[in-house]
């Protein structure tokens, strides 16, 4: 089939057995990727920006990948702006060690955390919320069942591609179903591809929503195996816990851990009450899972 001179940009939102669909202004591509991307050790994933060329009515050929901000590699996914985080105040109730290693995960690859605390009609989220809108990370507590509460969050979505991130029962396809009219059989859709124990053999998917940008139902995200380099995460991850950062250069010792010296900044700032206690917990945590991580394993 002959190829044309009509070149465009996209997103790609589904990649299935070397089919990429590409969507570009609501027109999705049945798109294939040129053959020397084999021979540059490049390979298309989803969320990809790419320059492709028409050959057919919504057929086409990849010719280019877009440099990307970032790249997952559980579930393989590119260009996250924004990480939802979502828990529920029962059924499970809220980790928050689990929030914040994903927190820090989100920002060692340059992605804003969200969190969203849901069934606010369960109990009060009163504490949780207090300690993460005081480390600085965007906080909401909504209820699915109620659309008032979701107003602002809603706000989050737009014009920006999003993961949501959770365990199974914190309610996040019907957040989903209440915050875009008309989306209910695509999250359920997700939500079935993209279930627990499942998302090892299940392909990614983008879902376009009525703000102008796209979201993806993402279990998983939870693993540190979306990070190439641990030992680079290791080296950084005091950084990436944001409202550790004013107190960083305040330590006596260059080499400091944050975990246990004296002259530490963050230490002194946790007990003067201006770090929350469960934050630096989670960092220690964080810090002992990764300490016996080696230069050797960093990524060339």
């Amino acid at each position: 089939m002959a190829e044309s001179n009509i070149y465009k940009q996209g997103t790609i939102i589904k990649a299935i057995s070397g089919f990429y669909y590409v969507s570009d202004s609501g027109t999705v591509y049945e798109c294939k990727a040129r053959g020397n991307f084999r021979h540059s050790k490049i390979s298309p994933i989803v969320g990809d920006r790419v320059r492709f060329n028409i050959i057919a009515d919504e057929k086409g050929i990849i010719e280019e990948v877009l440099p990307r901000k970032n790249k997952l590699n559980r579930p393989i996914i590119a260009n996250i702006d924004k990480i939802i985080i979502v828990s529920s105040y029962i059924n499970p109730s809220p980790d928050l060690y689990l929030i914040d290693r994903l927190c820090a995960v989100s920002v060692y690859n340059g992605i804003t955390p969200i969190i969203v605390f849901n069934k606010s009609d369960m109990g009060d989220f009163g504490e949780y919320e207090r300690i993460y809108k005081k480390a600085g990370i965007n906080t909401y507590v909504v209820s699915a069942l109620d659309k008032a509460s979701l107003i602002e969050l809603k706000n989050e979505f737009c014009g920006c591609v999003c993961a949501m991130s959770g365990n199974s029962g914190v309610g996040k396809s019907s957040l989903l179903n209440a915050l875009f009219d008309g989306f209910e059989l695509k999250t359920g859709d997700v939500s079935t591809a993209l279930g627990r124990g499942r998302h090892t053999t299940r392909h990614t998917e983008l879902f376009e929503n009525n703000m102008g940008g796209y979201v993806a139902d993402t279990p998983g995200f939870s693993s540190f195996e979306q990070n190439d380099n641990l030992f680079d995460f290791k080296q950084n991850l005091a950084n990436c816990f944001t409202d550790f950062l004013p107190y960083l250069n305040d330590c006596a010792y260059s080499s400091c851990t944050h975990t246990c010296e004296a002259g530490c900044g963050v230490l002194k700032a946790l007990n003067d009450g201006l770090i929350e206690k469960t934050r630096h917990e989670s960092f220690v945590a964080l810090f002992n899972e990764l300490k016996n991580v080696n230069s050797w394993q960093k990524k060339k």
